[in-house]
């Protein structure tokens, strides 16, 4: 890669925090907005917005592969990771079994519910940040109620073995509450509920090509989950509130053109990021990488002896667009890539690179010469 060749361009390289909306999405928007009517309300411009929002249901459901009924909106993966664990270990209390890089919507009403008396099992991960199934096989306990474990980690890409340990949970105990948050696997890797054999499952829009705030929970027929909202009992009584249709529609579009091009794209981000792999460990002296990523759209890396958060605005100011972790620690030391056991000049100089529908190799090629740049221009730590 010739020096010369970098642009000052933007390049957009940080899709696991969000996503550039998709043209449909957009559109979908300002087309529900048009048919304003509440879904709840009996004359006809009401039935007219209640009949979309149902086809917007059957839409994502068919994504998803479970029914229709089985879907229900909420606001995103916050509130539906929120919603499964907050409700879903009962008030009796008793034991969890969660993971140490499980996401903070999820790490957080845990501990909330640890200050209410249940007692926490967080699962440590492996070189790579997966979870041994022996561990969680070896966690569980009579008092066991609820179990959450996400899919696709958002920092480094592991995927963790879901329908194994949901498998060996319901073994152990049948009446055992499965969560899984989904938000960074949903149209990124092959997956149904079913076959994942869990009781709930979140998913985010706005990691799809959405708009920020629209989400949903999948529930499993038949299973008892207590709403978290109260109100005038929409969404059959599950999660009360006039429902967002503009936003909804979005999500639709977006979950619709995801679904059709599906392969296609998983194969492109996963070739996106194996050149992005190679071109960093080339051209990028004592680059290592962090995990070498099972999902096809995340990559992390680090630059020991480098700040992190100083690279990443270094970056900035060239218009290369990365994080040092989920958007959703502000700057705060990453407990994902702590859970590897890392010396602390990697952690330091941790970075996560991760790629969307708008990704290219031009991105790539530009974050390269961007940390050229950074390693000739800035200094190195004594951590």
């Amino acid at each position: 890669m010739e020096r010369g060749a970098f642009t000052r361009e933007q390049h957009y390289l940080d899709h696991a925090a969000t996503t550039p909306v998709l043209p449909a999405a957009a559109r979908a928007v300002g087309a529900a907005m048009e048919r304003w009517g509440n879904p709840s309300a009996q004359y006809s411009l009401g039935q007219n917005a209640h009949k979309e929002l149902e086809e917007c249901r059957r839409t994502v459901a068919g994504a998803l592969g479970c029914q229709p009924e089985e879907v229900v909106f909420t606001s995103g993966g916050t509130e539906s990771d929120n919603w499964a664990i907050l409700r879903g270990a009962g008030r009796r209390g008793g034991h969890i079994i969660t993971t140490a890089v499980e996401h903070s919507a999820v790490l957080e009403p845990v501990k909330e519910l640890a200050q209410r008396g249940f007692e926490v099992t967080y699962l440590p991960v492996d070189r790579a940040g997966h979870v041994r199934l022996e561990d969680f096989q070896a966690a569980l306990r009579e008092d066991t109620v609820l179990c959450s474990m996400m899919l696709v980690n958002n920092e480094l890409g592991s995927v963790q073995p879901v329908a194994e340990c949901a498998k060996a949970a319901k073994a152990f105990k049948k009446d055992v509450f499965f969560h899984c948050d989904a938000v960074q696997g949903f149209l990124k890797m092959p997956f149904t509920p079913k076959e994942l054999g869990v009781d709930a499952l979140s998913v985010s829009g706005h990691k799809l090509g959405a708009p920020k705030g629209i989400g949903c929970l999948y529930l499993k027929k038949g299973v008892k989950l207590p709403p978290l909202i109260l109100g005038g009992g929409q969404e059959s009584g599950l999660r009360s509130g006039t429902e967002p249709l503009p936003m909804i529609a979005a999500f639709a579009a977006a979950v619709e053109e995801n679904a059709q091009e599906q392969e296609g794209a998983r194969a492109r981000l996963a070739a996106l990021r194996d050149y992005a792999a190679k071109a960093l460990q080339e051209n990028i002296a004592d680059l290592k990488l962090l995990s070498p990523g099972d999902a096809p759209h995340i990559l992390a890396v680090t630059l020991p002896g480098y700040k992190s958060e100083v690279v990443v605005r270094f970056l900035n100011g060239l218009g290369v667009y990365i994080s040092s972790g989920s958007a959703c620690h502000k700057g705060k030391p990453s407990h994902v890539y702590a859970a590897l056991g890392l010396p602390k000049p990697w952690l330091d100089g941790a970075l996560r690179v991760s790629f969307g529908h708008t990704s290219t190799k031009e991105d790539v090629d530009a974050l390269v010469h961007g940390l050229q740049e950074a390693k000739a221009m800035l200094f190195t730590t004594l951590s």
